[in-house]
């Protein structure tokens, strides 16, 4: 894949279960299990699945807010997971978050200027006059006015306070940005301008962005891939018009079933799961999604499916696998 960005292989964060007085490991909750991806510079992968499925997590493993239990991570070459010091800090300098929450992610105590200038003093970047016009110039990006800087962040709406957010991310000139469900917080009348904001800075700085959401419309919308996560994994990912023209994997098909429409035409007919997502510390043998699958055979319960690759369109799921095989002309 040329141009590749960023680069995640085989990526797992396990959680210890501790118990007793000694606080002894007793299980581990396997949060992202084996999860890999690289994303091309300018270009922008959608991550979705159900809550709890680790997409956050995968997120902020990325980005080393949390330590990785196994895997590699590279960007722009350089090694994430091996990185150390002033190493690390430059490549976070060029890898930033949108948090969820824009009322929890600033901090009340400082004005609108401190939390966008912080960045910029942790990397010693400008001097204080320097600093300020960054400031103003990062504020006039997100739509806000420069006059905003002295003030704090409860004077804001949740959509003034977000776009804050995403001018803290932009101020150290980053190459990537992990947006981590940056419209479910906010009002359905100021999602569309967040998300054309996004898209409008994307294109105009040529940003790569991993967009993390349960909102498959919203998805479709700003996303040249997708991958969908299921459990910990990955169990397809393929360009967004392939995932929403022509799902494989049992678990994207219901996922794309629940999208409210309103056009008859393109409604599809709701699929109803039966049980709850299995627990991440104890997930099931084989395939994870088979408790829950209508197509589960019994090779699903023993054997987890290996990747297939359909002319770049991959997923994993033993049922797409026989159908393959069965319409090859070597069978």
């Amino acid at each position: 894949m040329n141009n590749v960005l960023l680069d995640v292989v085989d990526l797992k964060k396990y959680f210890p279960i501790r118990r007793g007085l000694l606080a002894r490991v007793v299980g581990h909750v396997k949060a992202v299990d084996g999860v890999s991806f690289a994303i091309r510079e300018g270009e922008t992968l959608g991550l979705v699945g159900e809550s709890g499925c680790g997409k956050t997590t995968a997120g902020r493993t990325i980005l080393r807010l949390l330590e990785p239990t196994a895997g590699r991570i590279q960007f722009a070459g350089s090694d994430v997971v091996a990185s150390r010091g002033r190493a690390l800090r430059t490549l976070r300098r060029n890898m930033q978050l949108v948090f969820q929450d824009p009322f929890g992610s600033l901090n009340p105590r400082m004005t609108v200027r401190s939390i966008i200038e912080e960045g910029l003093i942790v990397h010693g970047l400008g001097n204080k006059q320097q600093r300020l016009d960054k400031v103003n110039q990062t504020l006039a990006q997100v739509g806000l006015d420069a006059s905003y800087r002295d003030r704090y962040p409860h004077e804001f709406s949740g959509g003034q306070r977000q776009r804050i957010g995403i001018a803290r991310a932009l101020a150290l000139a980053p190459r990537f940005i992990v947006l981590d469900e940056p419209l479910s917080a906010l009002d359905v009348s100021i999602q569309s301008q967040i998300i054309n904001l996004l898209v409008a800075l994307r294109e105009q700085y040529r940003l790569t962005y991993l967009f993390i959401s349960h909102d498959l419309s919203v998805v479709e919308y700003i996303s040249d891939r997708v991958a969908v996560m299921y459990l910990g994994e990955i169990v397809e990912m393929a360009s967004s018009r392939e995932i929403y023209g022509n799902p494989l994997h049992p678990y994207t098909r219901v996922l794309l079933s629940s999208i409210p429409t309103i056009d008859p035409q393109t409604r599809r007919k709701r699929i109803i799961l039966p049980g709850d997502v299995p627990s991440p510390v104890n997930p099931p043998a084989g395939c994870r999604f088979h408790p829950r699958c209508p197509l589960a055979m019994d090779i699903c319960r023993r054997q987890s499916p290996a990747p297939l690759d359909i002319e770049g369109h991959f997923v994993r799921c033993h049922a797409v696998a026989q159908q393959r095989q069965a319409k090859s002309p070597s069978s």
